[in-house]
């Protein structure tokens, strides 16, 4: 065909078109694939925080609540459990709560809380992930102040889940970022201002 019979604009609107056509298609393709990215609703359920009201609960009692798939134990300690803390240190791998990533900055101390009366950790074995067990029960027999026990591979934590030595766990229970919102309402899962 000799050049006379060329339409340019016909040429020129075919191109365009053509570019038109591909850009929705690629729009197309990579919208579901970029919403596929985003994490679903239940996922980020499983990532927020959840509120434990403690302000009904008694002294000894301990509810169990999830948070980011994981169980977490919160105990309200009575003056009888919190004065068993100090004793039976020597049977204890890390009194002191040495490792740095088991619990935040504010739970370094005897208690392992921001409130002393209250236990707040992850109620998930440090061994192989199993749920210890409360046993809160005095057994001086068995130099037991009352704890958690791991019936799967026996290991012990104390009232504030620190563990004994010669057990398979090599850690104390882990305390998840906390705070108070008030005086009878924890935050867990978010520790900004905790206090």
């Amino acid at each position: 065909m000799s050049e006379e019979g060329v339409d340019n604009n016909r040429r020129h609107f075919l191109g365009i078109a053509t570019g038109v056509v591909g850009a929705a298609g690629a729009i197309g393709v990579a919208v579901p694939f970029l919403a596929s990215l985003k994490p679903s609703a239940r996922a980020q359920a499983l990532g927020a925080p959840v509120e434990v009201s403690v302000g009904t609960m008694q002294p000894g009692e301990m509810v169990r609540v999830v948070w980011r798939g994981k169980v977490v134990y919160v105990l309200k300690r009575s003056a009888d459990m919190l004065g068993r803390l100090d004793t039976n240190i020597d049977q204890l791998r890390d009194p002191d709560s040495l490792v740095a990533e088991q619990q935040p900055e504010y739970a370094v101390n005897p208690t392992r809380s921001v409130k002393p009366e209250f236990l707040v950790v992850e109620g998930v074995c440090t061994h192989l992930g199993c749920a210890p067990l409360m046993d809160f029960e005095v057994r001086p027999e068995e130099n037991w102040n009352g704890g958690f026990f791991c019936p799967c591979h026996g290991s012990r934590f104390d009232l504030a889940g620190r563990v004994h030595k010669g057990v398979p766990a090599p850690t104390n229970l882990r305390v998840p970022p906390y705070r108070f919102v008030r005086d009878d309402l924890i935050l867990i899962g978010q520790d900004t201002g905790a206090g």
